[in-house]
Parts: structure tokens; sequence; C-alpha cells
């Protein structure tokens, strides 16, 4: 499946971005979603998870009641709403694809299929 993450810019702290990801070449319903970002100089970390059909999410705690995750499988996309950004989460997110069984949630080292990222910037 190939991954096509877009949305990202540049926004004043408190603002609010949606990000998308498409996916082709695939069954979208067969795969978890999630998203991640990395930070300048920072390892790659976790931000939200969704299972196939919707019904579980899980998030990053520092992004917790900020941020939505969600999904459209008709649409073959999975978004991401962030709300009250904040400067700490300036950074490239990226989409990932899981093809496993069992939702493993935000554990990246699950994820099979990866996005080429977009670039959030948050001004303070």
């Amino acid at each position: 499946v190939q991954l096509q993450a877009s949305g990202g810019g540049l926004v004043q702290a408190g603002g609010s971005l949606r990000l998308s990801c498409s996916a082709s070449g695939g069954t979208f319903s067969t795969y978890a979603m999630g998203w991640f970002r990395q930070a300048p100089e920072r390892e790659r970390e976790s931000v939200a998870a969704i299972s196939k059909f919707g019904g579980t999410t899980v998030y990053e705690d520092s992004v917790r009641g900020r941020f939505t995750i969600s999904r459209d499988n008709a649409k073959s996309t999975v978004y991401l709403q962030m709300n009250s950004l904040k400067p700490e989460d300036t950074a490239v997110y990226y989409c990932a694809a899981d093809r496993g069984p069992i939702f493993r949630g935000i554990d990246r080292n699950a994820y099979d299929y990866w996005g080429q990222g977009t670039l959030v910037t948050v001004s303070s």
C-alpha cells in the first residue's frame, strides 16, 4: 500500500490543522493506521492510532484531548485533527499502516508501510 500525507503547514500556537493520509494499492480496511512524528534531532515518536474499522483509538499522552484520529474507509483516508497546537508539536508527521491481524496501537514497530511525511510548524 502507498500512503500520501498532506495538510501540514505553519500555524500559530493555539491554532488547528487537519492532516490527511490517502492510501492506494491495498484494501484500506485491512490496515490499522497510525500517525507518528519526528522533530529535528529527535527520535520518531507515536502520536495516535486507529483500528481497522475505527472502533478503537489510542493516543500518546502529550496529545490526548487535543488531537483526534479518524478514518473513512470508503475514501481510503485517515485523518488527524490537531487542536490547541503548541510549539512542541512542531515536527514532520508521518502516517503508517499496520497489516497485522491484531491492533497494536501506537507501537511504531508494528507498522509495515509509511508515508513520506508532512511538516507541521507551530509558531509561538
